[in-house]
């Protein structure tokens, strides 16, 4: 019979065992190896039964042994030590608190807004490269001791397990989880009731969540939770499942992330003590309506102030991660359905649900018109915003160039951090003990923390045969692992136990691994290695120099084609000829993955370029010493070295440009060339290096990239080095953006100030034009290091020549005269004009150096200019010369 209802009854823990309770529900156990270790000494065959997760483990593991461990004084021991260690953790002062050069600039509470969170496995909150990144910005904060607060869903059926059907065809189930039995407590007010959050919907309905706080080391997680008997069956499912249902049931998620992540935050602040943050972090557009929140909140508290100032206000102290390099990446939904959710009485107090349309709207050339882009809304709520690689960020520039009119792409005002990898979470502990043994232990902790260049030398001194041996024992574990999870994979098939005996002798420890795992959609080509079937055969099985690939991904369930992939990558790994040598491993998820990254030789990864944002996976691999094999796309094409791996050549010579429809001919043709040249690859160099053996059996050069790998890039692929930058260059510069428009007495006299000034620039703005330009000494060939003497005549109609800067643009030009590689250099007010004419009309001169030889081309233009702005295209103004043969203003030349 099927139970009515399911709960978890916990254990009542003997009073000596009670800081089990605290280290479980603290996820720091998921990176702290020492905890981790303790948990399994309380009954290694029940740790290994429930996943490796404390919380689940105090619940089944038997009276008698919690009983004989309560007694234990050894065990007592080294639970106190562990104990104090969390709390020294979390209260004593790390980088950020020790960070004096920033001093009063840093902010006193960052808010951070994500969909989803890969903390642990044993949180099953993360469908992948996303929300792995936001739990390693959580865990990697937490080590800093940045003051951050986590906010996200709790999705009662998290994402999905995966397993596979007889015929390889993908297969979903949706566990439902018990968050009693989950690392969660749920905020309570101060009378013990539970916290709620209410939203209104269209119809009078309302929205209901409640609030469960998972502790990542020092920074709290927030997670809405809307299957609370306060609501209707409809609005309990809205946080059923990530990435789940209908445009209006993701609407609505995206509005209890946003709305009521902010109520959610503005709660907990109230009942903890923590600082209301100063910036709001929103990673990626689900979450963007926050912005809009925050408005309300500005509006409701000072009655005098407007939308416009309130706008301003709340736009100083955002921050909007991209993590999408195509339009197709992004929400989008009716706009009829925005006004129903956001008009009426379901409308913000002073939000207007015009303003609101307008935030998402599509109003450039080749948007739609009847759709709302939230990621659009994301950069106009946010002052800064950045892309998550130096490429990624070119290619957004390029994508979300519409919004800044006038501009070319280098200028849209949208930056690059690339992303990085929580090193406690990714590196084996066998490659932190072998790198302690040069550094020592403490130093190797704060090079994975902090992630200086500095604290990463000293390791290339490690020896040859000593990293040989490390490779072999995590390869080794990896082709154990494989093994059991093909096993399962195949019981779950349908496969009785006589069939089952090859499962026990696949792969070997001894031959080269290659590792590709990853979600399935079409860019990241799945099935590429599969494009010529004889020749990767022929790779396999090589009687010398044998390959071996461990796979694993998953394709989201509505979507088919990836589903196809898997289905074909299955069809040839379950031959009998090759089955030894590629596996496919289903369900893969961060507990399969802290096994696969290390015990691979080498990492894959061949996505249609430039459609990889960043792709942090390759990342994890290269902590532990596995080199990549990659099409230079996202992290690796600003930091592979020619040392610490292979470049997948690109049909495209590189350029990424022109083939973005990977399912076009076009794309097709790119297939076939990218695979030969990855074929290539692995049979003449990769392979060819890992079996060049020298008289003592050692790949010597094979191991030197492995070091080579490990001192260049380990410092680089931290997520310690991101947060440190997205303190630095964007956290520190929203905070003192925010005050100084908030203003001493918080009256916001700064952010009215701000828009005023906005609402009159563009108002003002049909009149401002560049009227003539004229150059001394102007001929069809100059000399290197010659000036050109400029002066330039600018009408500024009602505007303040303190409003403006008139600006030469010069550079480098193609045949069509478009300047590259451009430089900029402000003109000044000509000195006794007496400033501006009757008509507006103001002087303006300046010399022009001609620093470079070659084609060489210049212009002029106007742009708004106020201290406040964060980038003069922020208004996406601009006015250029026009001339008689119809060139467009705005089109730089």
């Amino acid at each position: 019979m099927k139970a009515i209802r399911r709960f978890t009854v916990r254990t009542v823990l003997p009073e000596q065992l009670q800081p089990l309770h605290e280290l479980a529900l603290n996820l720091r156990w998921s990176w702290h190896p020492e905890t981790r270790e303790l948990f399994r000494s309380v009954d290694p065959d029940v740790w290994a039964a429930v996943g490796e997760d404390p919380v689940r483990l105090l619940g089944e593991v038997p009276a008698a042994r919690l009983a004989a461990l309560a007694t234990d004084r050894r065990f007592l021991r080294r639970l106190g030590d562990l104990a104090d260690d969390l709390r020294d953790y979390l209260t004593g002062p790390r980088w950020y608190q020790s960070a004096n050069d920033l001093g009063d600039a840093l902010p006193a509470g960052i808010a951070y807004f994500s969909p989803e969170y890969g903390i642990a496995a044993a949180l099953p909150q993360y469908s992948g490269g996303l929300g792995i990144l936001a739990g390693d910005h959580l865990k990697a904060a937490s080590d800093l001791g940045v003051p951050v607060i986590g906010v996200g869903l709790f999705y009662r059926h998290g994402y999905f397990r995966q397993s596979l059907s007889r015929d390889g065809w993908q297969q979903e189930r949706y566990p439902l989880l018990d968050p009693d039995a989950l690392a969660v407590t749920l905020l309570r007010e101060a009378d013990a009731t539970p916290c709620r959050i209410d939203l209104a919907l269209p119809g009078g309905r309302t929205l209901a969540a409640q609030v469960w706080r998972a502790q990542v080391g020092r920074v709290p997680l927030l997670l809405l939770d809307s299957d609370i008997e306060a609501n209707t069956p409809a609005e309990r499912d809205v946080t059923d499942r990530l990435y789940g249902g209908g445009s209006e049931h993701r609407l609505l998620q995206e509005i209890l992330l946003g709305i009521g992540g902010v109520r959610a935050v503005r709660t907990y602040c109230r009942l903890t003590g923590h600082p209301e943050p100063e910036v709001f972090h929103t990673n990626e557009g689900h979450a963007g309506f926050l912005g809009l929140e925050r408005i309300a909140e500005l509006t409701t508290a000072h009655p005098g102030l407007g939308f416009a100032d309130a706008l301003e206000a709340v736009r100083a102290g955002t921050v909007f991660t991209t993590h999408t390099p195509v339009p197709a990446g992004i929400d989008r939904f009716d706009r009829e359905l925005i006004a129903r959710h956001f008009g009426g009485d379901a409308a913000l107090p002073g939000v207007p649900v015009d303003q609101v349309l307008a935030l998402g709207a599509e109003n450039w050339a080749g948007g739609d018109p009847k759709l709302f882009n939230m990621a659009a809304m994301g950069l106009r709520l946010a002052q800064r915003a950045n892309g998550v690689s130096t490429l990624h960020g070119a290619v957004s520039r390029e994508m979300f160039r519409g919004l800044w009119p006038g501009f070319d792409a280098p200028e849209v005002p949208i930056t690059s951090i690339t992303n990085g990898v929580h090193a406690p979470t990714w590196i084996d502990p066998a490659v932190v003990r072998l790198g302690a043994t040069e550094i020592g232990q403490e130093r190797a902790e704060e090079a994975m923390a902090v992630g200086t260049a500095s604290q990463w030398t000293g390791l290339e001194r490690i020896g040859n045969s000593e990293v040989w041996e490390l490779r072999r024992t995590l390869r080794a574990q990896l082709v154990d692992e494989a093994r059991r999870r093909l096993r399962a994979s195949w019981q779950q098939r349908g496969a009785g136990e006589a069939e089952l005996g090859w499962t026990g002798a696949v792969l070997d420890p001894d031959v080269l691994t290659i590792g590709f795992a990853r979600r399935v959609p079409s860019y990241k080509r799945l099935t590429l290695m599969l494009r010529d079937p004889v020749r990767l055969r022929a790779l396999l099985l090589h009687p010398e120099r044998p390959v071996q690939i461990v796979v694993a991904g998953k394709a989201h369930p509505a979507d088919d084609g990836g589903k196809r992939l898997i289905q074909h990558l299955v069809a040839f790994a379950d031959d009998p000829a090759v089955r030894h040598r590629i596996v496919f491993l289903p369900d893969y998820d961060m507990a399969m993955a802290k096994a696969l990254y290390p015990g691979c030789d080498v990492w894959l990864n061949n996505p249609l370029r430039p459609l990889e944002a960043c792709g942090t996976s390759g990342m994890k691999a290269a902590l532990n010493g596995c080199l990549n094999l990659s099409i230079l796309d996202g992290w690796w094409d600003e930091w592979y070295d020619g040392q610490n791996g292979w470049a997948i050549p690109t049909a495209d010579g590189g350029t990424g440009e022109g083939v973005l429809d990977p399912e076009s001919k076009e794309a097709e043709r790119r297939d076939d060339i990218e695979a030969a040249a990855l074929y290539d690859l692995i049979e003449h160099q990769v392979a060819a290096r890992f079996y060049d053996r020298a008289a003592d059996g050692l790949p010597h050069r094979w191991i030197s990239m492995v070091r080579h790998t490990l001192v260049t890039l380990g410092p680089k692929v931290l997520a310690g080095r991101m947060v440190r930058e997205y303190v630095e260059r964007l956290y520190v510069p929203a905070a003192e953006a925010r005050r100084r428009l908030a203003g001493e007495a918080s009256d916001h006299a700064g952010a009215k100030a701000l828009a005023g000034w906005k609402a009159t620039v563009r108002d003002a703005w049909p009149s401002v034009r560049v009227e003539h330009v004229e150059a001394d000494g102007v001929g069809e060939a100059q000399e290197l290091g010659a000036t050109l003497a400029l002066r330039v005549q600018v009408a500024l109609g009602r505007l303040r020549p303190e409003d403006v800067e008139v600006q030469v643009v010069s550079g480098r030009v193609d045949e069509s005269d478009r300047i590259s590689e451009a430089t900029t250099l402000a003109l000044k007010p000509a000195s006794g004009s007496g400033g501006t004419d009757l008509d507006g009309r103001v002087r303006y001169e300046g010399h022009l150096e001609l620093s470079r030889t070659g084609p060489f081309g210049y212009t002029v233009r106007v742009l708004p200019a106020h201290p406040r702005l964060a980038s003069s295209a922020e208004l996406g103004l601009v006015a250029v010369p026009v001339e008689p043969g119809g060139l467009e203003a705005g089109v730089l030349r």
